[in-house]
């Protein structure tokens, strides 16, 4: 295009048309569009049907099914149940049967079935038939012992029956074991391995048997039974066949368990330090066969677990010789002095996991006599709560009476003290892993704690010099300023206010000292938020306390509790930290709660309390950060204004309800001047509604002309002043309880007038008035809209 040519000549060539009929050709082309579209695609089907092959509906066949178990697994079943059926067919023809034969027959038969079954295996592993050769060499076992009984009640009846079963046991042990090495030295890549675990297996019995036949007592067949655990760990460490092994193991912890059950009953029921020291030393052999088997354990947590079986089985031995020679009292402690001697096997020149699993014992040790000094400790913690229904009843004789007030004190606790303090003095010492320490000191310091707890009534201290060791325990923990330290000295200083409160003097002592020594911890800084409301609680205590002393009844003590709130709103702005004057607040406002509560049957003074906690929180309102208090200073000044009106038997409600009415409207209108885009109904609602509707529901039931025509005028002047000021809930509620006064007061002419008109004519007014509302309808909806218009306009 040229660029000659000129704009007017431009405009005159471009034809552009109107949007409204460009937009109708667009929408012309569109459907043009998807009419040729939906041809395309009925087409496009049609061809696409037209080239698949047309295919018979065959059905598919099957496949063969799938077998549910493996070839070899239903060979071995097969071949177990038949060497089961055998065996049971052996057993019936040597228990039944074996009369109808002579004794060469009985012979005969039996030994040429057992050693055909003995020698087949050989036949069939050369042929390859494994599974069939253990199958066969195990129906030779069992006839190995059917012979043997056999033997027994052919050749040797009158033999007494342990002693054979122990020869017997021990020749079938010998033969078994013969024949599985002879089986497993045959040439070939296959072997049965039946016979050397089930020689295995019978070997568990021989010894035993051998200790009984021979007379021994429970030491020695206790002794036999550990030999025999012996034997097996060193099988199970030593042999290196998979299936021998665990047959050794299982024997080794089966005939093991049994035997150190065994060693512990026997030790248990020592009656003197020779049958101790003889527990102490099958307690010694099972100690050996354990950390022998840690030592070459090939496994670290095997080793470490069967070391801490040894490490308890030593300290059972030497702790039950300690218990014969010491009195009862003593041996929790003599057990515990053997566990933490253990601690120096652990500095020797062992393996890691052997070390590990010793100070595992240790520890275990130690854990069970803390254990057993725990009802000590919760005697003396938990039990000076049974002074509460007897306060000041008295000094108790001695600590322990005073910790026991409705209870007892356990028995053989008076080395409960020396238990804990040891325990506490091994973690402190011992423990020097950078990573436990932490832990072990803190643990250390509970229990120190609890040793202090337990030692007045373990020593049976005076109940004065009870009170006196607490408190300084209770500063003492509170000194080391960590959570589990200042919880400490939570719980003991709770014990000893309880324990305290037995005489008027200790209680006022005890209950001043903790309110000062808890306020000095919160100062420093200690956990703060803690020790400052735990110093206000002992305060409120002190107050009631000082209150009883003095004689007051519980409603003027309340006046004396007050002043711990009082104190608290004080306090808190000159405390560090938002966590400390939440804490502070929040305990004072507890304690309020708490002087309320003591006034709930003195309504005067009910009032007075709820006016002086409204004075309170209006003091604590003037700070910046605590505006919202001002609230509950409202609500308390109210509520004290309404008490002291039931006090006085006022029954008008405009004298509950104007005292709240009046400085809530005084306060939606300072917001409305101090916003004046705030809604009217959170400015002036709550306000309205708590002085006119109770007014209002009394007016519908008063009979006198008074309070209806005072309502009335009320309401009117709230309905004009809302349209003066366009406000919708000055003109909404005082509208709304305007009409409803009025037609109170209509009420009695209209239910005159009801009763003068005849039966038809309410139905008649009210088809009439159905029929004009009908008629109008659409004119009432636009008036309607109208109105609300005109209230959305307003604020």
């Amino acid at each position: 295009m040229s660029y000659d040519v000129t704009r007017a000549t431009l405009r005159g060539m471009t034809h552009i048309p109107p949007p409204a009929e460009e937009l109708r050709f667009l929408d012309a082309e569109l459907r043009q569009l998807d009419a040729r579209r939906a041809q395309l695609l009925v087409r496009r089907a049609w061809l696409l049907t037209s080239l698949q092959p047309v295919r018979p509906n065959l059905p598919t066949p099957a496949g063969p099914p799938r077998p549910e178990t493996t070839a070899p697994g239903v060979q071995n079943v097969l071949l177990l149940l038949g060497g089961i059926l055998l065996t049971v067919a052996a057993m019936v023809f040597t228990l039944v049967s074996w009369g109808h034969l002579g004794i060469g027959g009985r012979a005969a038969v039996l030994g040429a079935v057992t050693l055909a079954a003995l020698g087949a295996p050989v036949a069939l592993l050369r042929r390859g038939l494994r599974s069939t050769a253990e199958s066969v060499a195990g129906l030779g076992l069992a006839l190995t012992v059917l012979d043997a009984y056999a033997l027994h009640e052919a050749a040797f009846p009158t033999a007494d029956g342990v002693t054979y079963a122990a020869a017997a046991s021990t020749l079938l042990a010998a033969v078994w074991t013969a024949y599985g090495v002879a089986l497993a030295a045959l040439p070939g890549p296959t072997a049965v391995r039946l016979p050397l675990p089930a020689a295995l297996v019978c070997a568990q019995l021989p010894l035993a048997l051998w200790a009984v036949a021979s007379g021994g007592g429970p030491h020695t067949v206790t002794a036999a039974v550990l030999l025999t655990a012996a034997f097996d760990t060193v099988v199970a460490l030593r042999v290196s066949g998979r299936s021998l092994r665990l047959v050794a193991a299982g024997g080794a912890f089966g005939t093991g368990g049994w035997g150190v059950l065994a060693t512990g009953l026997l030790s248990l029921d020592a009656a003197g330090p020779g049958a101790a020291a003889r527990a102490a030393a099958l307690f010694a052999l099972a100690t050996a066969i354990a950390l022998g088997a840690a030592w070459f354990a090939p496994r670290p947590a095997l080793a470490t677990g069967t070391a801490v079986a040894g490490g308890l089985f030593l300290v059972a031995g030497a702790g039950g010789v300690l218990r014969a020679v010491l009195p009862g009292g003593w041996t929790v402690l003599a057990y515990l002095a053997c566990g933490v001697a253990l601690l120096a096997a652990v500095r020797g020149p062992v393996a890691e996991p052997v070390r590990r699993g010793l100070a595992l014992a240790s520890g275990a040790v130690q854990a069970c006599a803390v254990l057993w000094a725990l009802p000590a400790v919760g005697v003396a913690l938990l039990g000076p709560v049974a002074w509460v229904p007897h306060a000041w009843s008295g000094a108790p004789a001695d600590a322990p009476a005073a910790a026991t007030v409705d209870g007892f004190w356990p028995a053989h606790a008076a080395t409960a003290p020396l238990v804990l303090a040891a325990v506490a003095a091994v973690l402190a010492l011992a423990v020097r892993d950078v990573r436990w320490r932490p832990q072990a000191l803190t643990a250390a310091l509970v229990l120190a704690w609890a040793t202090v707890l337990v030692l007045p009534a373990a020593l049976e201290l005076p109940y004065t010099v009870g009170l006196l060791v607490q408190g300084l325990a209770t500063v003492a923990v509170l000194g080391f300023a960590t959570p589990v330290s200042t919880g400490l000295a939570v719980l003991g200083s709770a014990g000893l206010a309880l324990l305290s409160l037995a005489t008027e003097t200790g209680t006022l002592v005890v209950l001043g000292s903790l309110t000062v020594l808890f306020a000095v911890a919160a100062w420093r800084r200690r956990l703060a938020p803690v020790s400052a409301s735990v110093s206000l609680v002992y305060a409120t205590g002190l107050a009631c306390a000082v209150g009883a002393s003095l004689g007051l009844p519980p409603q003027h003590t309340a006046l004396l509790v007050l002043a711990v709130p009082t104190a608290a709103a004080l306090v808190a702005p000159r405390v560090g930290g938002t966590p400390v004057r939440v804490a502070v607040e929040a305990t004072g406002a507890a304690a309020a709660l708490v002087a309320v509560g003591l006034t709930l049957t003195d309504p005067p003074l009910l009032s007075l309390v709820l006016a002086l906690c409204a004075v309170i929180a209006a003091g604590t309102a003037v700070r910046p950060d605590r505006r919202p208090a001002g609230y509950a200073a409202t609500a308390l000044f109210v509520l004290a204004t309404w008490v002291r009106l039931a006090a006085w038997g006022i029954t008008a409600p405009e004298a509950y309800t104007l005292p709240a009415a009046v400085p809530a409207l005084v306060v939606g209108a300072l917001r409305r001047r101090r916003d004046p885009g705030a809604s009217s109904w959170t400015a002036y609602g709550p306000g309205l509604a708590a002085g006119l509707v109770p007014s209002l529901f009394a007016a519908w039931g008063d009979a006198h002309w008074i309070r209806p025509l005072l309502l009335g005028a009320a309401a009117l002047l709230v309905t004009l002043l809302g349209a003066r000021h366009r406000l919708q809930a000055p003109l909404a509620l005082g509208g709304t309880v305007l009409s409803l006064d009025a037609l109170h007061e209509l009420a009695p002419y209209l239910v005159q007038v009801t009763d003068a008109l005849p039966r038809w004519v309410p139905p008649a007014l009210a088809g009439l008035l159905l029929l004009a509302l009908g008629a109008t309808y659409e004119q009432r909806l636009r008036d309607v809209r109208r109105v609300r218009e005109v209230l959305g306009r307003m604020n």
